[in-house]
């Protein structure tokens, strides 16, 4: 729809009839008035395409002479120009593909930090960039190149990814960023590329003189001195003349509108296209760390301490941002609303900020456009708010029944009268510890041949060449999938109508199950018969999805599917789903769902007894722990406590110090474990016989653990630590990626590695909500 802004223009203010909440806005920006927080402002808010209310209220100016605040008063936008100019500007040359987001910020601009800072623009974009807050303003300087070179050499304050730090030095490179793309300053190119594009005639850097009777004065640089009025309020855009990434921009409540317009509608006003919706999409969705509370888009306030212009009602997943001067706006698209709030409430002195007021508009502006608080997913961030995919339900008790239980309250009426394979190990038990085998013989069901996988029918097998058996109790063949065959080969199939998998799998990718119940899914579509899920829980979530993705050139047994991360967070059963449809395999596949199952839930919020996956699998603990630790399995000169009491909770080796590793990763602060020094003697594996020493894992906070992430650290850390001791080149089948082989043998960062293939898995999650079952 296109925006009215014109409808705006005929009065102070649209009629109040059209905006049930005129009179609680009007009385809630006059009180702040009248206590002395601000001295006027302009509120304007858009529903639906179109402005719903407009009200200039209070003074535009208080010294040195008292002025009537006017729906037109332009104001110094402080902070909303990182969003309004810099990030827009970012938008456009994101798109023309002259960065990408993992970039280091000195490929462009080699001289911070002297070429040697792994720090990325997307750290820059979220403030995760460990940069202080600003440059030195003392002893004062001017100049833009003197601006730019502080921000070039001023030490960073931390590491890169630890820690939100609001930083203007942030934008400051991100404006320059723009200079050296686009060979055209910051003020140039916004007002050619993205100011005039949007109609947006009186947003500026650096306003004529002409222009200042309707600029709202902001502070006064000293006592006797008259308010800065057309000049940047800002000090060290001041000092650098008047033009940075991060404060700058003049605007009015009409243009602004028109801006926030461009937003809620993806991209789009007034039928011209301006960016693609993807690209708006990808900077408002959160891109700050996995592991941390705040959220953050690139350059977009998400969820904050700097967010309380939300309010209460605006649902998260909406964005905004502030600027210091007093203004605000905030941007909803899954309700098309927008709030704008400009104030100089600086003016002629600093007070307190406006947050409350900010929130409090938000708040009445939601409630009168007749918005509903939806609950929305932030796809591709271990924190899933809720939606479609995506509920989280921490510690919840429940009764869930396995596509098992399910099957046995229908007396498995979708087998009845068929040749049934079914392909299972110990771990296909119902909720009363009864055999699958046993309860479709009881039901009537023709059970002529199963199949066993890794570890074979009885899940105690830790050898590959498990040869075929018989079931003791029924005297039914087990043809084995781990043998001379890893896929039901034809003759195995003949005389069978349906194949049926049921065992519980840990959800990683690298845990055979999959692989072996794809292979069937194969087999199956090619033979032409019927195969059947009988789905059982993810025990370590369906809301984690996280780990380098499997290139295709490193797909084997313990990788089947390319582009699949380590941690897919899916029950079997959407496996099966995403497999047939992303491989267009054609398979006749039904899924049996469980019951009283939610994404969050953890093992053991679902009432069904622990069966040991595997021989080494023997708690949640580990099967938590399991997607980092086996990230090194492949090594023969590491143990991952095989063979011991707590296989895949612990790691050692002939040329480990317990004490320095220990130490080594506690620094780190990985969020969600902790680590201490700790020896063992395997009595199998690695190390047989031999006391080790090695470092155990304490998981804290399971929801907070990205296990990957462990998994990453633990390898860089071996590698500076004790380098050439592994070889991890040869373990690319279960990382997954050559890439980030590349980046463990060059120890970079495991924060920079991780984020490296964030977008990847981003990806990921939104391929796989078609094929998901549960909330």
């Amino acid at each position: 729809m296109k925006l009215l802004c014109c409808a705006a223009l005929v009065g102070t203010a649209l009629s109040a009839q059209t905006f049930s909440g005129a009179q609680a806005v009007d009385d809630a920006i006059n009180q702040a008035i009248a206590a002395g927080r601000l001295p006027g402002a302009v509120l304007l808010a858009g529903h639906d395409g179109r402005v719903i209310y407009r009200k200039a209220y209070g003074y535009r100016a208080l010294v040195p002479k008292q002025e009537p605040m006017t729906a037109d008063t332009i104001f110094d936008c402080a902070s909303l120009t990182k969003i309004v100019a810099t990030t827009s500007s970012l938008m456009k040359l994101f798109e023309q593909g002259k960065f990408r987001l993992n970039d280091r910020i000195t490929d462009y601009i080699p001289e911070f930090q002297g070429g040697k800072s792994d720090i990325t623009i997307r750290n820059l974009f979220t403030h995760f960039s460990g940069l202080k807050p600003d440059v030195p303003l003392k002893p004062e300087w001017t100049g833009n190149e003197t601006g730019l070179r502080l921000a070039y050499t001023d030490s960073p304050a931390g590491p890169p990814g630890v820690r939100f730090v609001y930083s203007d030095i942030n934008f400051i490179l991100l404006g320059e960023l723009v200079h050296r793309l686009s060979g055209q300053p910051l003020n140039e190119y916004a007002r050619q590329n993205v100011f005039l594009p949007l109609g947006m005639k009186e947003t500026m850097f650096l306003p004529p003189p002409p222009l200042i009777p309707r600029i709202a004065p902001t502070e006064r640089p000293t006592r006797d001195a008259l308010p800065l009025r057309g000049v940047v309020h800002d000090p060290t855009t001041r000092f650098m003349g008047g033009v940075a990434g991060h404060a700058g921009i003049f605007s009015t409540a009409d243009d602004l509108s028109r801006f926030a317009q461009m937003m809620v509608g993806a991209g789009e006003l007034d039928g011209v296209r301006f960016v693609s919706p993807l690209t708006v999409a990808k900077f408002t969705e959160p891109q700050t760390p996995p592991d941390q509370t705040i959220l953050r888009g690139l350059g977009w306030d998400i969820d904050s301490p700097f967010s309380g212009n939300r309010g209460e009602l605006f649902p998260i997943g909406s964005f905004g941002h502030t600027g210091f001067t007093g203004t605000s706006i905030w941007i909803d698209p899954s309700t098309r609303t927008y709030v704008i709030l400009l104030a100089n409430s600086v003016h002629p002195d600093p007070r307190p900020a406006i947050t409350a007021l900010r929130g409090t508009v938000a708040t009445i502006v939601a409630a009168a456009a007749g918005i509903t608080s939806q609950r929305v997913t932030l796809t591709g961030y271990n924190e899933t708010l809720s939606g479609a995919g995506g509920r989280r339900q921490v510690n919840r008790t429940g009764a869930t029944l396995t596509g098992l239980d399910v099957m046995v309250q229908q007396k498995f009426r979708p087998l009845q009268g068929k040749r049934v394979g079914l392909i299972t190990n110990q771990s296909g038990l119902d909720r009363q510890g009864r055999r699958n085998i046993d309860l479709m013989k009881q039901a009537g069901i023709d059970v002529v041949a199963l199949f066993s996988p890794e570890h074979g029918i009885f899940g105690v097998e830790d050898r590959a060449g498990i040869q075929d058996t018989d079931d003791r109790a029924t005297g039914i063949n087990v043809f084995s999938l781990y043998g001379k065959t890893l896929r039901p080969a034809p003759e195995m199939l003949r005389g069978i109508d349906a194949l049926v998998y049921d065992i519980q799998d840990v959800g990683v990718r690298f845990y055979t199950f999959e692989t072996t119940m794809a292979y069937a899914l194969e087999a199956a579509a090619q033979a032409g018969i019927e195969f059947y899920v009988l789905d059982r829980p993810n025990p370590i979530t369906g809301a984690h999805v996280e780990g380098p993705l499997m290139d295709a050139a490193n797909t084997s047994f313990v990788g089947y599917m390319a582009g699949e991360p380590v941690r897919h967070g899916m029950t079997m059963g959407e496996l099966a789903r995403l497999v047939n449809g992303e491989k267009k395999l054609g398979a006749r596949l039904t899924v049996i769902p469980m019951q009283d199952w939610s994404r969050g839930d953890w093992f053991d919020s679902t009432g069904l007894s622990w069966i040991h996956p595997s021989p080494n699998m023997r708690s949640l603990n580990a099967a938590t722990l399991y997607p980092g630790l086996c990230l090194l399995e492949y090594a023969k000169n590491l143990s991952v406590g095989r063979g011991t009491d707590a296989p895949f909770e612990q790691v050692g080796a002939d040329f480990i110090g317990g004490r320095e590793l220990a130490a080594a990763l506690n620094q780190r602060a990985i969020p969600g474990v902790r680590v201490y020094p700790t020896s063992f003697t395997p009595t199998e594996s690695n190390f047989k016989g031999v006391k080790t020493e090695g470092v155990r894992f304490v998981i804290t906070n399971r929801e907070q653990l990205d296990a990957t992430r462990l998994g990453l650290e633990l390898a860089v850390a071996i590698q500076k630590l004790y380098p050439g001791k592994i070889d991890f080149s040869g373990g690319k089948r279960l990382i997954g990626s050559d890439d980030v082989v590349r980046r463990i043998q060059a120890a970079e960062d495991p924060r920079a590695i991780q984020q490296s293939f964030q977008d990847a898995v981003e990806g990921f999650v939104k391929l796989r909500e078609q094929y998901l079952l549960y909330p």
